[in-house]
C-alpha cells in the first residue's frame, strides 16, 4: 500500500523520469546504429580487420558500467561536460557497439552466396546488391542486435544517475541513500517494465521490416 501511495503521489515525476531515461537510451542507441551498422558492413570485406574491431568492442563491453562512467568524467571535463547528459550517452553508445556491429557483420556474412551470384547475374553493382538484397535479408539479425543493446542499456543507464544524468536510476539511488524501499522498488520495477515495453515495440518493428519469407526468431 505504501508503494502504491508513493506511485500516486509521485506519478508526474515517475513519468518525467521515464521519458528522460528513454530519451537518453534512444539517443545513445540511435547513434550506435548510425555508426555500428556501417562498421559491421565494412568489416565484412576484411577478416583481419573484423577480428580486431570485434575484439575491441568486446573489451569495451566488459568494462564495468560504473567504471566507464567514471572514466568519462575526467575525459569530458576538458570540454566542461564531465557529468550529466553527454557522458551518459557516450558510455551507452560504446556499450551498444558490440551487439550491433557483431549482428550486422554476422547477418551480412550469412547471406546465401547463391543470392549474391544471382544479383551479380542480373547486373547489380556491389552497392545495389547491398541495398536491395543483403541489407533487407540482414534486417532481422541486425534488429536483434539493436533489441539486445536497448534492453541491456536501459539497465545500464540507471547507473548514470550517479553522474547526474537523471532517469529512473534517480529513484534507485535515492532509495539506497535514504534507506527508502519504496523508491528502490519503484525505480527497479519501472526500469524492468521500460525494458519489456521497448523490446516488445522493437520486436514489432523488426517484424514489420522483415521481408516476406524470412523467418524471424525472438
Amino acid at each position: 500500500m505504501e508503494i502504491f501511495n508513493f506511485v500516486l503521489d509521485n506519478w508526474d515525476v515517475i513519468v518525467s523520469r521515464t521519458v528522460e531515461h528513454l530519451s537518453l537510451v534512444s539517443l545513445a542507441v540511435g547513434l550506435a546504429m548510425m555508426t555500428g551498422v556501417p562498421i559491421g558492413i565494412a568489416i565484412t570485406q576484411n577478416q583481419r580487420v573484423a577480428n580486431v574491431v570485434l575484439y575491441v568492442a568486446s573489451i569495451i563491453i566488459t568494462i564495468p558500467s560504473i567504471a566507464l562512467f567514471g572514466i568519462m568524467i575526467p575525459v569530458l571535463s576538458i570540454i566542461g561536460q564531465g557529468i550529466g547528459y553527454l557522458p551518459a550517452v557516450i558510455a551507452v553508445l560504446l556499450y551498444s557497439q558490440l551487439p550491433i556491429i557483431r549482428n550486422t557483420y554476422t547477418a551480412i556474412n550469412n547471406v546465401d552466396p547463391a543470392l549474391r551470384e544471382a544479383a551479380r547475374g542480373i547486373g547489380l553493382t556491389n552497392m545495389q546488391r547491398l541495398r536491395l538484397v543483403e541489407i533487407p535479408l540482414a534486417i532481422p539479425v541486425i534488429m536483434a542486435g539493436v533489441r539486445t543493446a536497448v534492453v541491456m542499456n536501459i539497465g545500464v543507464m540507471a547507473i548514470a544517475t550517479y553522474i547526474g544524468a537523471g532517469g529512473l536510476g534517480t529513484f534507485i539511488a535515492r532509495g539506497i541513500s535514504q534507506s527508502d524501499p519504496r523508491q528502490l522498488i519503484v525505480g527497479a520495477v519501472a526500469v524492468s517494465l521500460l525494458a519489456i515495453f521497448a523490446d516488445t515495440v522493437l520486436a514489432k518493428i523488426q517484424k514489420k521490416f522483415t521481408p516476406k519469407g524470412v523467418v524471424v526468431h525472438g
